[in-house]
Order: C-alpha cells, then sequence, then structure tokens
C-alpha cells in the first residue's frame, strides 16, 4: 500500500478508544454506545429468525469453523490477537470508520432530512451503524466474496449497506432506482448477487413482477419505509429484513460473539486485503452493453489518500451531496471526505437550490449539467429583471470576463498547445499590456461583486469551491463562474480508474484543462494509428496508469484485455493532449496538464478525411437560450446534421418574433429557421458547420433511456431511435 503524503494522512496512526465494544471483549451489552433517537430500534422479525442459521454444537464448531473475513483496523478484535495486534495502517476501506471516529468522535458526519425518519449521526454512531449492519450480514450467513445487489439511492443508510457489506469481506454490486427493470435484472444476474439490498417498499413493488420473480434470492433487505407496504405475494418464502432489523440483530449478534467464552470455535476471522474486490460497479453505458468493473480495496485507497491536494478539505466543512453514490466519482470523493471530518449532507435535484442557500455548504461534488442548470438560473433571473438591471448586470459579467482574461497573461494560465515557448520581448509586452489593462478594469470587478456577484454567492452559497467530474464542462459556464468569484475545479477519471485520474487545484485552477495527474498516476497521449507515445500538445488516445486502475471487468476477460495491456495501461478511449511545458510566458503555469476534446468512438469520420469531434459543437451550441439539447450527428459522412430539443424559451421568442399564426400555433418551418440562425450565431467560431437539422420534442432523459443515470447522452440510443427519421433527414 502507498504511503500517505506528508500533511494529508499523517494521521494513520491513533491511540486505541477505550470506548469501543469490539475493542472491550467483556463490556458488559449494556454500556454499548447508544443510537440517535432519530433510529430507533424495533423488534425482531419472525423470518428474521428464522433466517439465522442455528448455532453449531462445539464439536462441529470446532470441526468446521464458519470462515469469515473482517476489515482489519475496524474490527481487529475479531482476529487472532484480537485487540493486541499492531494495525496502524487502512487495508481495506472500512478501516477509515475507525481513523474517523477516533479523531472526530462527537462531530456530525451526515444529515439526512429528506428521509423519513430525518437521521444526523456523529462520526462515533456512523460507525456503530456500519459495524451493526456488518455483523447483521454475517448472522444471516454472508459470507466473503459473495455478491449482494445493492440498488438504492443516495441516503445514509445507502452509506451504511454499502460499508456494511464491504465490512464484510462481501462485494457490493450497486445501481439507483431510476435504472429499467431489465437492466437492474441483468446486472443482479451477470454479477451472481445472492441477496437484493434495496431502497424502499416503493421501488421493490416496481420490481416485484418483472425482477423479483425472476431472480433466486437468498434474501431481501430494505432501507427505508415499513415492510407492511411490501407485496407480500413477490416475496413469497424469501426472508425479508428491513434495516432496523438488521441492525438490530448485528448488534445482538455481536455482544453474543464478543462476550462468548467460545469466540473463534464458531467462526475463524480473516483480514480483508488490499487486492480483494471491494465492488462490482457497471459502466453506465453511454455505448454498447454495460460492463461490471471491479475495483478493489486498493483501488479506492489510492483515492481515499490522494484527494486532498484537490479538496483541501477541514474538519466541520459542510458538502451537499446529490449524485448517485454507487457511481465511482460520488463514491471515492464521499470515501475521502469522511477522513477529515467534514459534514455530508444529503439533497436531491428537488431541493438543491433550496438547500444550497439553507445548508450554505463550501463544497459541492457535482456533474456538469448541474452547473449549466445554475448558469442558466442565473441568467435567466437578471433575463427577467428591469431592463436597467438587466443592462448593469450584463455589462459588468462582461468587464469581469475580460479583467479575467488579462490576469490570466501575466499570471502564466493561458492555456496553448505550441510546444515553442514564446520569446521573452514578445511576452513582456503581452504582459505590460495585461496589467494596464487588469488595473484598469479591477475598479469595475469589485463593483459588480458588491451590486451583482454577493447576491449570487448568496443564493448559491459555494464558499470554497464547486468539484466538476463525469463529463464536459462547457467552457463559457467555466468562464462564467470564475469571473463572479465561484471556484469550480474541473477534474477527470472513468469509473475503471476508481475513478479520479487528474483534476485542477484551488492554488492553479487553469480553465479549459482537467489539472494535473493525482499523485501516484501517469497519463500519456498515443498515436491512435501507430501507438507511439505523442510528445506534448499533440492529440491522440489518452492512456492512464496507476494504482486506481481496476482489477478487470467481470467475467469479461476480452474487454479487460482490450482495456488494459501488459504493462498496465488503461485505454481510456479519450481523445487529448498534455499541454506543453513552458519556463517563460503566458503559459508557464499550464504545463503537464490534461485537455480533452471528447471520445474516439464519437469521432465523426468524413469523406474528406476530416475528423470532427462533435463535443466541440455541441457546447457551443448549448449555450443558446432557445437550445435545450442536441446531438451532432454525419450520416452520410459528407455533412453534419443535428437532432435538438428546443428549449422552453423557444415559443416565447417566437411570440417576440411575430412568428406566430392566427391560431396561436408556431409554424414548424419558421422554428426552424430561427433554430438555424442560433446555430450559425453560437457555432460561427467552429472548425465544422451544421447542415440539416431536425427538431424533436421529447427531452432526453434517464426515464426514457436516452440518458445515462450520470445524466450523459446516450448517443447510441439517441440515433437507433431516430433513425428512420435520421436518413431522411440526409436525403
Amino acid at each position: 500500500m502507498l504511503a500517505a503524503s506528508s500533511g494529508q494522512m499523517a494521521g494513520l496512526c491513533f491511540p486505541r478508544r477505550s470506548h469501543s465494544p469490539l475493542l472491550l471483549p467483556r463490556r458488559p451489552a449494556a454500556l454499548l454506545p447508544r443510537r440517535s433517537a432519530a433510529t430507533p430500534r424495533g423488534g425482531l422479525p419472525r423470518c428474521a429468525a428464522a433466517a439465522s442459521p442455528p448455532p453449531p454444537s462445539a464439536d462441529s464448531a470446532l470441526e468446521h469453523p464458519l470462515r469469515r473475513k473482517c476489515s482489519p483496523l475496524l474490527e481487529s478484535v475479531l482476529l487472532p490477537g484480537g485487540s493486541d495486534l499492531n494495525v496502524h495502517e487502512w487495508k481495506a476501506v472500512p478501516d477509515i470508520w475507525r481513523t474517523a471516529a477516533e479523531k472526530y468522535p462527537d462531530l456530525v458526519a451526515v444529515i439526512d432530512p429528506y428521509h423519513e425518519p430525518p437521521t444526523e449521526w456523529t462520526y462515533t454512531q456512523l460507525e456503530q451503524e456500519i459495524l451493526d449492519f456488518s455483523q447483521g450480514l454475517r448472522a444471516i450467513g454472508v459470507a466473503p466474496d459473495e455478491k449482494l445487489a445493492l440498488f438504492a439511492d443516495n441516503s445514509c443508510r445507502w452509506l451504511v449497506a454499502d460499508q456494511g457489506i464491504m465490512a464484510t469481506g462481501a462485494i457490493n454490486v450497486v445501481r439507483g432506482t431510476r435504472s429499467s427493470d431489465e437492466e437492474l435484472f441483468q446486472i443482479y444476474t451477470h454479477s451472481e448477487s445472492i441477496a437484493l439490498v434495496v431502497d424502499s417498499p416503493q421501488f421493490f413493488n416496481r420490481l416485484a413482477e418483472s425482477f423479483i420473480s425472476r431472480i433466486n434470492a437468498r434474501f431481501i433487505v430494505l432501507l427505508w419505509g415499513d415492510k407492511s407496504c411490501i407485496d407480500s405475494k413477490a416475496v413469497k418464502d424469501i426472508p425479508l429484513y428491513d434495516y432496523k432489523d438488521m441492525t438490530k440483530l448485528g448488534r445482538e449478534s455481536r455482544n453474543a460473539l464478543v462476550l462468548s467464552g467460545h469466540q473463534g470455535q464458531q467462526e475463524v476471522f480473516e483480514t480483508i486485503t488490499s487486492e480483494d474486490v471491494a465492488t462490482l460497479i457497471y459502466t453506465s453505458g453511454t455505448s454498447g452493453t454495460p460492463k461490471g468493473v471491479m475495483l478493489t480495496h486498493r483501488n479506492l485507497l489510492h483515492q481515499i489518500k490522494n484527494l486532498w491536494d484537490v479538496v483541501p478539505a477541514e474538519p466541520g466543512d459542510r458538502f451537499l451531496s446529490m449524485l448517485p453514490p454507487w457511481h465511482a466519482y460520488e463514491r471515492a470523493c464521499e470515501y475521502f471526505i469522511f477522513t477529515y471530518g467534514i459534514q455530508q449532507v444529503y439533497t436531491n435535484v428537488k431541493y438543491l437550490k433550496e438547500d444550497l442557500q439553507r445548508y450554505q455548504p463550501h463544497y459541492i461534488i457535482s456533474v456538469p449539467l448541474v452547473y449549466e442548470t445554475l448558469y442558466s438560473s442565473i441568467h435567466s433571473q437578471i433575463s427577467s429583471s428591469s431592463a436597467a438591471r438587466k443592462i448593469i448586470a450584463l455589462s459588468l459579467i462582461k468587464i469581469s470576463l475580460l479583467y479575467m482574461e488579462a490576469k490570466k497573461i501575466y499570471e502564466g494560465t493561458v492555456l496553448s498547445n505550441n510546444p515553442v515557448q514564446p520569446s521573452f520581448i514578445v511576452y513582456m509586452g503581452k504582459w505590460i499590456w495585461a496589467r494596464f489593462l487588469a488595473t484598469f478594469l479591477w475598479p469595475l470587478h469589485n463593483l459588480a461583486k458588491i451590486l451583482v456577484y454577493k447576491k449570487i454567492h448568496s443564493a448559491i452559497g459555494i464558499s470554497k469551491a464547486g468539484i466538476s467530474g463525469g463529463g464536459s464542462l462547457p467552457m463559457h459556464v467555466d468562464n462564467f463562474f470564475e469571473a463572479i468569484g465561484i471556484k469550480v475545479q474541473n477534474g477527470y477519471g472513468l469509473t475503471e480508474t476508481s475513478p479520479v485520474v487528474a483534476a485542477r487545484r484551488p492554488f492553479c485552477n487553469v480553465l479549459g484543462t482537467v489539472g494535473p495527474p493525482v499523485k501516484h498516476t501517469e497519463i500519456k497521449v498515443f498515436d491512435i494509428e501507430t501507438g507511439d507515445v505523442l510528445p506534448d500538445g499533440s492529440k491522440g488516445i489518452v492512456k492512464i496508469k496507476g494504482p486506481q486502475v481496476m482489477k478487470g471487468y467481470y467475467k469479461n476477460p476480452s474487454a479487460t484485455n482490450e482495456a488494459l495491456d501488459q504493462e498496465g495501461w488503461f485505454n481510456t478511449g479519450d481523445i487529448g493532449w498534455i499541454a506543453p511545458r513552458h519556463a517563460i510566458g503566458p503559459s508557464r503555469k499550464c504545463g503537464g496538464m490534461l485537455v480533452l476534446e471528447g471520445r474516439a468512438k464519437d469521432t465523426i469520420v468524413l469523406s474528406t478525411g476530416e475528423n470532427v469531434e462533435p463535443s466541440e459543437i455541441e457546447e457551443a451550441a448549448s449555450r443558446s437560450n432557445l437550445i435545450h439539447q442536441i446531438v451532432v450527428i454525419g450520416q452520410d459522412q459528407r455533412r453534419l446534421g443535428a437532432i435538438v430539443v428546443p428549449n422552453n424559451e423557444v415559443l416565447a421568442e417566437a411570440k417576440r418574433k411575430s412568428l406566430v399564426d392566427e391560431n396561436g400555433e408556431v409554424a414548424k418551418d419558421k422554428v426552424m429557421n430561427m433554430l438555424y440562425d442560433e446555430l450559425r450565431t453560437w457555432t460561427a467560431h467552429c472548425s465544422f458547420r451544421i447542415g440539416p437539422i431536425m427538431i424533436v420534442d421529447e427531452p432526453f432523459t434517464i426515464d426514457n433511456g436516452l440518458m445515462t443515470p450520470t445524466m450523459k447522452i446516450r448517443r447510441d440510443k439517441v440515433t437507433a431511435k431516430y433513425q428512420g427519421e435520421i436518413e431522411a433527414l440526409f436525403k
């Protein structure tokens, strides 16, 4: 295991806590830490009792003890040698909870206001919940390396279930409730899961006919809600537990194990190793069939130990969590921030705007679509204000954008792929001009802070940084937030890399890049045709090497061999380049930073031999207030076209331009012309132009299968759905 960097994980060695029940084998059960009032205990149901295996006789226990695994630091007392073991380093992800509870016992770890009951746990209470849930799973017979399907959405109990499963040495197979029944069925069966942990009775009942009747499940665990709301016909003879059942059973089983004089005879505990698989995450499937990514404890621990350079969190900082927790990006960030004593508040899209104001988070970790939505919301509010206020606000924003461009020149953060270093004389001329311009604009920029940006900051509430990942952050959104003084740090990674491989640092936040590699990570760019390593500034396929790279795809050796070469380089399938290093000049601080330009599979090759990256055009077009979504297509290999979902403002714009007939309806050809004008305006700087366009009324959403659960458009699904119309469009 890689050693932690100085100042980052310097606290891996801690004295034992005297109040932990697992570290005091003879402690009476009555003295165990109490739970919060928000999570009262219920009685154990008959089905739970029936599911527990009968205790073996002393003779049989000695001859055939059950093999168990545990997280070595979290539950060291269960191992041979007990609490006398000299365990100081994290070997498995759940080990972090012992460290966190040691350092921040009384700090609030999680706030979950939108589930019933609303929950608030300290770090001590959160560790206790995880210990109880994991032992509850052992009590009903979960064995190491078995797979448990965890199909649920973001919540504090999701976190407990996730870590409880990991702590047993089992492997959780994760997905959210917005996935289709068929997708969940395929994931469950392909992963060979033996049981199901589900979010709520409503979700379970949705799965009842199409899913439950087709799977083999040893038991089912309900995280939220009342078991009486479950469709009893679907359950049949499958043991059903709710969250209270599991934690109560685990607490009683653990107490009996610790207090028993026969400890170790019925069960033999081994340690989870860093190379053990911790979780199976199925890729979002933007193209092709989702694959099961095997991430080990070592993969995830790399993220936990090395993300502080990107997010220098401090005890008491507040994070707002809203992404699907099964996604590698959200999970790695959550695990990391909990090791620094933060307070995590669970929210969702519905309550995001309200919770930004209510909780005033220091950080929010999200996907680009959230920042685009905030950007659009701010501009909509400005547009709806009085004419004078609108003119003043927009003028001040333009001034701030100019001010930031000037600052970049003399601060050395102007992005360039030119490997030739500029001459000193030429740069000094630019430096002097940039200094003069910035000095001239500085008073107006500060006036904008007082008149405009202060109100925006109060509404958004992000005091330290927004961390963006999981997709491309549009440049205009990036520039806007920098201009108004809200730091947005863009990062990059894939499920297969646990996921973070590069990220912008708070002290050098170079826009247009995804930052330099995180520690212990190598990034190289290879020629698509020859496979040779390219020099900095040249565009090619991005490959990654580091301890966060996956073990492989589950039951898919051919796909594993295709993605991972013998030297351990992972082919991301992304096209990008690395900024050249300059000693002087406007780009002197950009060296080594990664710039992405799209997916190799998305590249459209025209009959002229030219390669078109559709993401550049789509990003430019999406700046229009009239365009909600766009997918660039190249059906006949001679011209580019586009599928456009208009924004709600199209009707208002049509009325303003008197394009509405006497029946109050907008003529489709007039809307088409209006959208053509918008595309020409916003993509004028792009290398390629859009030809024919097709207007569709139905947005691309997760529910209709045209977006992934992480809100990326599924190009193959969109083009397949409209294949006939696309062919007619190009004819």
